[in-house]
């Protein structure tokens, strides 16, 4: 599964909860996109979440 390369965000375990209180096994995905930033002034591809992209952490090689 991927990760951001920026600020460390995984997937998430945990339980979905029917009605009946029933819980089964699930996981949460980060909203992860493998695009071009530019990384000491080189353009490399790294997988990075959304948030980060929004935030400005990186910046994208165009």
């Amino acid at each position: 599964m991927a990760k951001c390369e920026i600020c460390g965000k995984s997937v998430q375990f945990g339980c979905s909860v029917s009605h009946s209180n029933k819980k089964t096994n699930r996981m949460w995905k980060p909203n992860v996109k493998k695009i071009r930033v530019l990384d000491n002034n080189r353009p490399t591809r790294k997988y990075v979440c959304t948030r980060c992209i929004r935030s400005g952490a990186v910046q994208k090689a165009v």
